[in-house]
């Protein structure tokens, strides 16, 4: 009695962050012991045999944060010391509740998000080694939390501490969980069996359940692709690739019936009520609940085949889109998850000793679906459309855990917009929103809940963009790096790929370089429940990549084509542009477009400036010629002109993305009055701030701009000044062959065939109201 006295003496004394952590770790932090010099003598602690009972011990625990002297009633505990020494970095600033809350949200996006998540689960498998140690404290603990003294669990005190969270890890965790009879989707897989005589079989185990043969890898690895054509209602002209050849060519649905989709409960009834919002606008067809456009791009996700889209248009399709590939997204994991659900009662009902590699039905790891979002606006609108999607109306509202904590840290104060500032609608639709580029979320979805802020490991779908997914998975070398939860990822999605031109696009690189490798670790996994497919590190040639962007690049056309490897094929949109963006200057505008010669797309960068330097500038010396302005798209090509310049001593300015405020100010108002003969202009910076350029009487494209509406902008930029001048305006534009799909945007396909073929190097364009 003694010590059990003495043990609830000392739980009053802890602070209620202290209890908090008592709770969640089973121990003290780290930040409290009373270290002594005498080393502790080794506890051995005996295992319960029954895993029935340490697992219902677990999920009793709720959340607790620390405590001080109690290591010795609490036994050791592992956790990781990474998870460790981040919990103590993030608690030993402040004791205050507010100033918790704080660093709670300043964590959502450390690194942590997947670090932290081995820790959280080896928490919750390994409390029942103190069984007997802890028993004294839990009871003291939930007799505490009866009497209504702690409050760790109140929103008024702080958001909990999301990777440790035992409480939702136990909710949410697909090992201990089973398929509730009064969902209804308990039947999934017998109504999928009893409709398929009137269905075709369902996507999702046609995909997943095919096993492929050696053979057949060794033939998708060396093997070129043999490729077909359509042409589709909607999205034009359409190429199916593909090394096996027994795929069946993909015909455009006229109309979809939502309950011949395979749709997972609740999407059947939901989704046309989400969607409605796009039918309005549309002409649409009877009892139909998808827009044409949509119609046929799902009807290619639901195929399971790799999808690349580059007519995205934030203005006018954005929505749609994402609201497409949501509800492929949402339907992938729900079927999974019901898979994996309804196999548990199966073994739990088993009779010992029968086979049990029927129910092959998980991956290495957890997560399955993979998006990459340019902003945190992006990521807030996912969540609110997967929320959407699974609520079935008012009164049946599904718990989301963490909710306020994400609408804080992804949404946007009206008020933090400065106003008055005049933008094209395109920059307002692509830059609407928290534009934060760093973040990474993970989101378990689990029958009527979903869970925001999850471990990786303990995640179905992670919401990132490129800046935040490499910084976990980090470089070589590093020592915080982790990629294994990237390794059993059976939809990814990238969207608005065009963006991340403008941002870093060796991110996207490196996260396709680690992607579906086999984990460094096993993280817990039920060897016995994986697939066969991802223990023979086959899980790419299962993956299904859907890739959206405003416009087609050699960038990312390559990354579909060499890091895309499904065995259902590919399907790409690749219609061309009849008319160009040229069409779209209204200033009186002679435009001498120059073709450059070289051998291969490497030697073409200093082919292009030998050229500039030799044949262009010169022209351009006089000081006749001032007020020229010089558009470069690349940053690097930036820095070597910047530098030839200053060499050369020429009297120019510049600016770029990194440029600050004032020598900017500066820069514009020296080029506005002839200070200054020469202007440096980055595409990075337009696109990031479209100002409006005054002064310009000559223009230089270094390179055809990535985005072909740029290229009307910048020469509508020359009326901006009325000088009465309008006849000495020029305009000069450097390509080569390899630029075709650039020119093609800029001044239309049968144009840039005769440009490329023809054996002249100069053509002259003259646009204008006189034209």
């Amino acid at each position: 009695m003694g010590k059990r006295r003495a043990g609830r003496e000392l739980l009053r004394s802890l602070s209620k962050k202290q209890k908090k952590h008592l709770r969640e770790f089973g121990e003290e932090h780290p930040f409290y012991d009373k270290v002594s010099g005498r080393p502790e003598a080794t506890q051995i602690c005996e295992l319960p045999e029954d895993s029935d009972e340490s697992s219902a011990e677990s999920d009793s625990e709720t959340e607790v944060e620390q405590v001080s002297g109690y290591h010795k009633l609490l036994a050791t505990l592992k956790t990781s010391p990474e998870s460790e020494s981040e919990e103590e970095e993030e608690e030993d600033e402040s004791e205050s509740e507010e100033a918790e809350e704080s660093e709670a949200e300043m964590d959502s996006e450390g690194l942590q998000g997947a670090g932290e998540a081995e820790g959280g689960e080896e928490d919750e498998n390994d409390v029942p080694e103190e069984e007997e140690a802890t028993d004294t404290a839990e009871q003291m603990l939930s007799q505490e939390q009866a009497d209504g003294t702690d409050t760790s669990c109140d929103p008024r005190h702080g958001v909990i501490e999301e990777f440790t969270d035992v409480k939702h890890e136990s909710e949410f965790s697909l090992e201990t969980n089973f398929m509730e009879e009064e969902s209804g989707d308990c039947n999934a897989d017998s109504r999928d069996s009893s409709s398929s005589q009137a269905l075709p079989e369902d996507p999702f185990k046609q995909h997943m359940d095919k096993e492929l043969e050696e053979k057949e890898i060794e033939k998708m690895s060396t093997l070129p692709k043999t490729s077909s054509q359509s042409q589709w209602p909607r999205l034009g002209q359409v190429t199916f690739s593909s090394t096996l050849e027994k795929q069946k060519p993909l015909k455009a649905d006229k109309e979809v019936d939502v309950k011949q989709l395979h749709l997972h409960k609740p999407l059947e009834s939901t989704w046309p009520k989400v969607n409605k919002q796009f039918l309005s606008a549309v002409d649409k067809p009877a009892d139909s609940s998808f827009t044409p456009l949509q119609r046929e791009l799902f009807c290619i996700m639901n195929s399971y085949r790799d999808l690349f889209y580059p007519e995205r248009n934030a203005l006018r399709n954005g929505e749609e889109i994402r609201h497409t590939y949501c509800l492929h997204a949402l339907n992938h994991v729900l079927k999974a998850n019901a898979q994996v659900l309804s196999n548990n009662a199966k073994r739990r009902d088993r009779k010992p000793g029968t086979d049990t590699d029927d129910h092959r039905d998980q991956g290495l790891t957890r997560p399955k679906v993979l998006i990459i979002v340019p902003f945190r606006e992006c990521a807030l609108r996912i969540v609110h459309i997967f929320i959407s999607l699974l609520e079935v109306n008012d009164k049946k509202k599904i718990d989301v855990s963490n909710k306020k904590r994400f609408k804080g840290e992804f949404g946007s104060d009206p008020e933090e917009k400065p106003p008055n500032l005049k933008r094209p609608e395109d920059y307002e639709a692509v830059f609407a929103g928290n534009i934060d580029d760093h973040f990474r979320i993970g989101v378990a979805i689990l029958q009527k809940s979903m869970r925001l802020y999850a471990p990786f490991y303990s995640s179905d779908i992670i919401i990132a963009s490129p800046l935040g997914i490499r910084t976990v998975i980090g470089a070589e070398g590093e020592k915080k790096r982790d990629f294994d939860f990237l390794s059993s990822i059976e939809i990814l999605i990238i969207d608005q790929a065009d963006i991340y031109l403008m941002q870093n696009w060796e991110h996207v690189l490196h996260l396709m370089k680690h992607i579906n490798l086999l984990p460094l670790d096993s993280h817990g996994v039920d060897f016995s429940r994986v697939r066969m497919l991802n223990l023979n590190n086959w899980s790419k040639y299962y993956r299904q990549t859907l890739l959206f962007s405003a416009l087609q690049d050699p960038q990312i056309n390559s990354v579909f084509n060499k890091h895309c490897f499904n065995y259902t094929g590919q399907v790409a949109i690749r219609s061309v542009p009849l008319t160009g963006s040229i069409s779209h200057v209204v200033v009186q505008l002679p435009h001498v477009f120059r073709r450059l010669e070289a051998d291969s797309v490497t030697s073409m960068i200093d082919a292009r400036f030998q050229f500039f330097v030799d044949k262009v500038l010169p022209e351009y010396r006089d000081a006749i010629m001032s007020h020229t302005l010089i558009y470069v798209p690349s940053y690097f090509d930036y820095v070597r002109l910047r530098n030839y310049f200053k060499k050369e001593d020429l009297n120019f300015t510049h600016i770029c993305e990194y440029t600050k405020k004032a020598a900017v100010c500066r820069a514009r108002r020296f080029f506005l009055k002839g200070e200054k003969q020469f202007l440096l202009f980055t595409e990075r910076f337009h696109f990031y701030k479209r100002y409006t350029i005054k002064g310009i009487r000559n223009l230089i494209f270094y390179e055809l701009p990535t985005y072909s509406h740029f290229y009307s902008e910048i020469c509508n930029m020359l009326k901006a000044t009325d000088s009465g001048v309008d006849a000495t305006w020029t305009c000069t534009v450097l390509y080569s062959k390899y630029d075709a799909q650039k020119l093609a945007a800029v001044v239309g396909i049968d144009r840039t065939a005769q440009m490329l073929q023809s054996k002249k190097n100069v053509h002259l364009f003259v646009t204008g109201e006189n034209d």
